[in-house]
């Protein structure tokens, strides 16, 4: 077995194995990436990699998006429930239990899911929905897309605002200026300094280091812990209602099945709020609490990138659960809970164990890094 890496990356070399695909004890291939622990104020707790790695928020921008629309009052506006908000945070599979929440969310605000332009390519996520869908001759329709919820951010703030929906998606359309305004409040920077490009689904997407990002999902975790002097305090409230409506509904965030995100919050309930991006970014919050094997009981945050893309998603998922039974928050019952994630398993045609994906590395304190 190769040797479990522990040495933090010089900047611009190549970032170090985090996951080994072996196949009868043969690796054939790699997941390289980069791990940052911080707590609230972005102190650095743990890190494997180049933590000021620059990513794409992809995704992991939902949550603080969601707080544009609460911000501008429009949890009070629209009543919006608890699982609407989880809904409008997720990357959601497409099955009925998301397409529903949706619906009804539309109905009772008078605007028509016809206005949803994310597109329905590749959709929905959940394969037996697709399944479905493809054997009764349904085409998926756009609701069904797993950034439908994000996108009725921004057509409920454009009827809030009194603003035209058309558009929505264009940078300079109102409700899309708010969204990037919200994002910049919780990124403490300003929206001048914003590094933009376009989603896949076609909205903005935003730029910052790793750091940045679990610096974002610790303060997810815990925003009641923010001092008053803290610009970012103000959005408190509205990140602990889209923290408890994910933790609340996982099911809405992710799905019903194979869903990391969920999973994650379904093995350690209460204690963790997950959102996953493309391109195998995922950000974690993690709730103040006893951990396994150390004395700290603070919230952080965890932001974590393959290098790779991993569109297998084996690597992010193995790095995932090593890297939060490693910092103490998954207990060795919660490990097994989650065992399909953490060390994917590759099976042939006869439902024989063929190959599998294996984290090595290890995520030890910012004071004990060599290199």
């Amino acid at each position: 077995m190769a040797p479990r890496t522990s040495v933090k990356a010089s900047r611009g070399s190549a970032p170090p194995v985090l996951v080994r695909q072996t196949r009868a004890g043969v690796v054939e291939s790699v997941h390289r990436g980069d791990i940052v622990e911080v707590d609230v104020s972005g102190r650095l707790l743990r890190a494997i990699g180049d933590p000021d790695r620059v990513v794409f928020l992809r995704s992991t921008v939902k949550p603080f998006g969601l707080v544009a629309l609460l911000r501008a009052g429009g949890r009070k506006a629209f009543d919006l429930a608890p699982d609407e908000l989880a809904i409008m945070a997720s990357s959601h599979s497409g099955e009925d239990i998301h397409v529903r929440t949706l619906q009804a969310l539309y109905r009772r605000v008078g605007v028509s899911t016809s206005l949803l332009a994310c597109g329905a390519e590749g959709m929905p996520l959940d394969e037996l929905t697709a399944a479905r869908l493809a054997r009764d001759g349904e085409r998926p329709s756009p609701v069904r897309h797993m950034c439908s919820g994000q996108h009725s951010v921004f057509i409920l703030l454009s009827k809030l605002g009194g603003w035209e929906p058309d558009g929505y998606w264009e940078p300079d359309h109102p409700a899309h200026r708010a969204y990037a305004e919200t994002v910049a409040a919780a990124y403490d920077v300003r929206p001048d300094q914003l590094r933009t490009g376009i989603d896949g689904c076609g909205v903005l997407t935003y730029a910052f280091r790793l750091r940045d990002v679990a610096r974002a999902y610790a303060m997810l975790a815990a925003p009641d812990t923010l001092p008053e002097a803290d610009r970012r305090a103000a959005l408190a409230p509205h990140l602990l209602a889209v923290r408890d409506a994910m933790i609340r509904y996982p099911e809405l965030v992710g799905g019903t099945r194979e869903r990391l995100d969920t999973a994650l919050m379904r093995a350690a309930p209460g204690r963790v709020v997950s959102k996953s991006g493309m391109e195998a970014l995922r950000g974690v919050g993690i709730l103040s609490g006893a951990r396994v094997g150390t004395s700290s009981t603070r919230a952080s945050g965890l932001a974590l990138k393959m290098e790779d893309g991993d569109g297998y998603e084996r690597g992010t998922y193995a790095a995932s659960v090593e890297a939060l039974a490693q910092v103490g928050l998954l207990d060795g019952h919660a490990v097994r809970q989650l065992g399909r994630y953490h060390r994917p398993p590759g099976y042939d045609p006869h439902g024989r164990l063929s190959a599998e994906a294996i984290p090595e590395f290890e995520l030890v304190p910012v004071g004990e890094l060599v290199g």
